[in-house]
C-alpha cells in the first residue's frame, strides 16, 4: 500500500522545520483532538484498506516525523498487527518525509538508505529523498523504492528540473538492481510522483532510450480508464503510483503480481461530494485552511502480491 497522508504532523514546534502552520496557533489550528483524529482516521484507512489483514508493507508520505508513525503504530489498534517502522529525517523545508511501516510477521528488513541525486550538495537538496528497502517476503527477496517528488505547485514546470534529476537516479538505482539479479530481480517502485503516467518525466524511467524495458508502469491502465489518485479542479489524475520490474509479472516461481492486481482504494468513507465540480473527490483534512476532518487529499494505491 503507498499512501500520500496529507500533512500528518504532531503538535510540537521544530524549531529547524517550517511547521508553523500545523500548531495550535498556527494558521491551520492544528490541535491535540485533530491530530487524534487524523491518526485513527489513518488506522481505520490502513485496516480496511487490507480487509482486516492490514497490507504487509505500507509506504507514506508527508509525514513530519518518527514520533507520529510511532503513535499510529503503537497507539492505536494497529499495535496488534506487529509492524516495524523505516523513517529518517528528509531535508524537506517543511519538515514533511518518506518513510515505510511493515509487518514483522510477514516481512523480513534486510537493509534500507535513504537517496538524494548525485551531484548535489546535500545541503542544497531540499526536496524528499528516496527511501529504498530491501526485503525477504515468504523467501523472495523484494526491493522497494518509495517516493514523493518535488511539487507542482506554481505550475507544471515548477520542480521539473528535480523530478527529472530524480527520475534518472531511480532509474540508474533499479538497473543496478536488475544488473545484479537479472533473473529474479523484483523491484516495487511507488509513491507520489506529482506527475502522471503520461508524463514526459515519468516516460524516461519506464523504458530510456538503449535500455530494454524492464520497468512496467501498473498505473497506466487506471489513468487509461480516466481514474486517479488525486482530483484537480473536478479532474481525476493518477500522480500517486505503482511501477514493478517486468520479474514481477513473469516470475514463474515465488512472489508475482499482474497489471490488474493494482487497485485504487476508495470506500464510500473516504470520498465526499465535490462542492465545486460534479462528483465525488477524496475526503481531506483540510479544504484550503477550512478545517474538514477528513483523511486525506490523495487516496491510497493497493499492489496484491500472490506466491507461486
Amino acid at each position: 500500500m503507498f499512501y500520500n497522508v496529507e500533512n500528518l504532523f504532531d503538535i510540537n514546534n521544530d524549531t529547524l522545520k517550517d511547521d508553523d502552520d500545523f500548531l495550535p496557533g498556527g494558521l491551520m489550528r492544528w490541535n491535540f483532538t485533530r491530530y487524534n483524529k487524523k491518526i485513527n482516521s489513518l488506522f481505520k484507512t490502513i485496516v480496511a484498506a487490507g480487509e482486516w489483514k492490514p497490507p504487509a508493507v505500507v509506504g507514506f508520505c508527508e509525514v513530519e516525523n518518527r514520533k507520529v508513525l510511532e503513535y499510529l503504530v503503537y497507539g492505536t489498534y494497529l499495535s496488534k498487527y506487529n509492524y516495524r517502522i523505516i523513517h529518517e529525517e528528509s531535508p524537506d523545508l517543511r519538515g514533511i518525509d518518506v518513510c515505510l511501516i511493515y509487518r514483522k510477521d510477514c516481512a523480513d528488513l534486510i537493509d534500507y538508505r535513504y537517496w538524494i541525486p548525485s551531484g548535489i550538495k546535500s545541503e542544497e537538496f531540499t526536496s524528499r529523498s528516496v527511501l529504498y528497502a530491501k526485503f525477504v517476503i515468504s523467501e523472495d527477496t523484494v526491493h522497494f523504492i518509495v517516493n514523493h517528488w518535488p511539487s507542482r505547485r506554481g505550475g507544471v514546470l515548477a520542480g521539473e528540473d528535480m523530478r527529472m534529476k530524480i527520475a534518472s537516479m531511480v532509474r540508474e538505482k533499479a538497473d543496478s538492481i536488475i544488473e545484479a539479479s537479472p533473473t529474479v530481480a523484483k523491484i516495487i517502485i511507488m509513491g507520489d510522483f506529482n506527475c502522471t503516467p503520461d508524463d514526459k518525466v515519468i516516460k524516461p524511467l519506464i523504458n530510456p532510450k538503449g535500455i530494454c524495458n524492464s520497468l512496467v508502469n501498473l498505473s497506466e491502465r487506471l489513468a487509461g480508464d480516466g481514474i486517479g489518485t488525486y482530483r484537480y479542479m473536478g479532474t481525476w489524475e493518477m500522480i500517486d503510483q505503482v511501477i514493478v520490474s517486468d520479474m514481477l509479472l513473469t516470475s514463474n516461481k515465488g512472489l508475482y503480481t499482474d497489471v490488474n492486481m493494482l487497485s485504487i482504494f476508495k470506500p464510500d468513507f473516504l470520498l465526499k461530494k465535490d462542492p465545486k465540480y460534479p462528483g465525488f473527490t477524496p475526503m481531506s483534512t483540510y479544504r484550503g485552511y477550512k478545517y474538514q476532518g477528513g483523511f486525506s487529499d490523495h487516496l491510497p494505491v493497493l499492489l496484491d502480491l500472490k506466491f507461486r
